[in-house]
């Protein structure tokens, strides 16, 4: 009788035990943060002086216990970050993938383009067929920028070698001065129908692999025109000029290090892709222009083009990780 009595308190002590150790094990997993809210959340912060905005969607699938790749997603003229909160289709690609993405909206100014006044949202890039009004006071979008990475991580178990940033249009543009200054930042950018608007030569922090991709309806003075055949790619990066692909290519080639001699691949019924290697032994910063049969100035999200931007640029953008 003592016997099985023993072995009863044995049981029970036991058993004590064990929920004791799983609850604590259990508390230990459950992150404190101070923004747990899945879904879209919408977020300021103040730089030098002025209330910016950015919305960040948080998938169903995040925990917190585990780092998760980030997303940016930058506007283009005219638009702000919750434009491309809806209609980027990122927000759905970071559901499916477990991404917590990120859309952060731009400062709006009175610029002058093409002639006529106008008061619009744009990213503080270099300026090509548009100029700030006088008296304008271009804000610091980098310095924007690295703000919202600090915060995410002081909110959210983000994996800081897995930021990525995709822009269109001004955005794409915005994308293209990160590239420089903000490249030991993000793994790897997209540049959709925007990139640099010199042939010139910059000294990037580090150099990392980039794409560009453009319609072959959106290329010709203005945006406008007959649509390029894709077979003729080559023949436009071969011939200097002021177009925006041939210009891309000539500074991302002197500005990343990258061989002049590149390689067309891909369907001229679809995508037509010419890659640029890199002149150093093993460096993965290639860069891509992607030229895309039937899209004109736009995003392409499934709905009003037949590529899905986020999710062919989701496909492209894993295979890379800051070193």
């Amino acid at each position: 009788m003592k016997r099985n009595l023993n072995l009863l308190l044995l049981v029970f002590f036991a058993a004590l035990l064990f929920s004791s150790c799983s609850k604590t094990t259990d508390e230990t997993l459950t992150p404190l943060t101070p923004s747990s809210v899945k879904g879209k959340n919408r977020f300021t912060t103040n730089i030098d002086g002025d209330e910016r905005e950015y919305y960040v969607h948080v998938p169903q699938s995040y925990t917190g216990i585990s780092a998760v790749p980030v997303v940016f997603m930058l506007h283009g003229t005219s638009g702000d970050g919750e434009k491309f909160y809806n209609n980027s289709g990122w927000k759905e690609v970071g559901e499916d993938e477990n991404i917590i993405t990120v859309f952060p909206s731009s400062w709006r100014y009175c610029i002058i383009d093409e002639g006529v006044q106008k008061n619009t949202t744009k990213w503080n890039t270099v300026p090509a067929e548009w100029v700030f009004c006088a008296g304008q006071t271009p804000r610091n979008d980098i310095k924007f920028l690295n703000t919202v990475i600090t915060e995410l991580n002081a909110k959210y178990k983000i994996d800081n070698k897995r930021i990525y940033l995709a822009g269109f249009s001004n955005g794409g543009q915005m994308a293209a001065k990160c590239g420089i200054e903000m490249s030991d930042k993000f793994a790897a950018i997209v540049q959709a129908e925007g990139s640099f608007s010199r042939d010139t030569t910059y000294t990037p922090l580090r150099k990392l692999p980039v794409t560009f991709q453009y319609g072959n309806q959106d290329y010709g003075p203005g945006n406008t025109g007959d649509p390029v055949p894709l077979s003729k790619l080559a023949l436009i990066l071969n011939t200097p000029g002021s177009n925006i692909l041939y210009r891309s290519a000539s500074t991302h080639t002197k500005s990343f290090g990258l061989n002049p001699a590149f390689v067309i691949s891909g369907d001229t019924n679809s995508v037509s892709i010419a890659t640029y290697k890199s002149l150093a032994p093993g460096s993965v910063n290639d860069f891509r222009i992607a030229f895309i049969k039937g899209l004109a100035h736009q995003y392409p999200n499934g709905d009003n083009h037949w590529m899905e931007g986020a999710r062919v640029n989701w496909a492209w953008f894993k295979q890379y990780s800051l070193p």
